[in-house]
């Protein structure tokens, strides 16, 4: 397996990018975006090809790296449900899995940093976001945090799992890279606590001043989605409500570019082909399926994705392959179920 820690001195951020072996699929944890040069040198330097980029939570100490890292390389972006961010390519919620080719993150849901805080175990090893620190936790008096959902997540999920187990934190501020759940169990000051109202006095009395970058964090990355406008002045961009008018229409190939788990969650389309993100770049080349079926048919072929920015990506991927007769559904699924659109379970 290939781990890399990768530190951001300027906000004390850690990231890391995670794959099963050189020349495979990687992921990238909470990148930040004045580290993206970095993180695409590396890349390169172990031929990787990053399919996932995920942030634990929306950061108001730096501007993510999601975006840019999804411009550059064409990833999908990773947050969970209940994030502010106005587009992203996947939500997760707990008990979701979050995979690339050879490894598998488990989902948890560890709300009290922030509402929309996420955690990610991954076989000895857990990242745990700005929810558990090394030697501390994060702070709960913003973006609807809670001390009480945070001694939550920490004593009755957090600190349930193996004592060996690894902690890599999105932060660190004294030098500290790793530790374990049953150091932190011993040895961290916030957790040496009785009950879950001596944990919220303690964090009401921190008096933290808010984090230099938070006037211009929180809205940037609140703002990482796909611009998409040109697809819709080109007219291949369908709203949800022409899609549903067009489904089963023989002159129609409707694309389902989401993963197996996503289907099984949210529901398919009738009639829709599936063909995942992650291999839409092959099957268009000459030869491929898409390409083979697009061209044997004379079918449009109609993307769809969870909200629209992979199918987006898929159409741009198609122009450059000299597939031009395509369209994505703007908003992908979500937007479909939204206007009324039929699903199959």
């Amino acid at each position: 397996m290939i781990f890399r820690q990768l530190f951001d001195s300027v906000s004390g951020t850690y990231s890391y990018v995670l794959a099963s072996r050189p020349g495979g699929e990687a992921l990238i944890l909470d990148p930040v975006l004045e580290k993206v040069d970095r993180y695409c040198q590396l890349l390169r330097e172990l031929d990787l090809k990053l399919v996932k980029a995920v942030d634990t939570h929306l950061h108001a100490d730096h501007v993510t790296g999601l975006g840019e890292l999804r411009d550059r390389t064409h990833c999908m972006t990773v947050m969970g449900d209940q994030t502010k961010a106005d587009v992203v390519a996947m939500r997760v919620a707990d008990g979701d899995k979050v995979t690339i080719e050879g490894l598998s993150l488990d989902v948890m849901y560890t709300p009290g940093h922030t509402d929309d805080s996420y955690s990610y175990l991954m076989g000895d090893r857990v990242f745990t976001g700005d929810t558990l620190l090394i030697r501390g936790t994060g702070r709960t008096d913003f973006q609807n945090g809670s001390s009480r959902a945070q001694y939550d997540s920490i004593f009755n999920r957090l600190l349930k799992l193996p004592d060996e187990t690894m902690v890599f934190p999105a932060h660190d501020y004294k030098g500290d890279t790793v530790s374990t759940i049953g150091e932190e169990k011993r040895y961290n000051p916030r957790l040496q606590v009785r009950s879950v109202d001596e944990y919220i006095e303690l964090m009401a009395n921190l008096k933290l001043p808010n984090p230099k970058m938070m006037d211009v964090a929180v809205p940037a990355n609140m703002h990482v989605g796909l611009h998409q406008e040109e697809l819709e002045k080109e007219g291949r961009a369908l709203s949800a409500v022409e899609a549903i008018r067009v489904l089963g229409r023989p002159d129609i190939l409707l694309v389902d570019l989401r993963e197996t788990n996503e289907r099984m969650k949210h529901g398919m389309l009738e009639g829709a082909l599936h063909t995942p993100y992650q291999s839409v770049e092959e099957s268009l080349k000459p030869g491929g399926m898409l390409r083979e079926v697009a061209a044997a048919t004379g079918r449009r072929v109609v993307f769809f994705c969870a909200f629209g920015e992979r199918s987006a990506m898929a159409v741009a991927a198609a122009k450059d392959a000299g597939l031009t007769n395509t369209a994505h559904i703007a908003g992908g699924i979500d937007a479909w179920k939204k206007a009324g659109g039929p699903v199959v379970q």
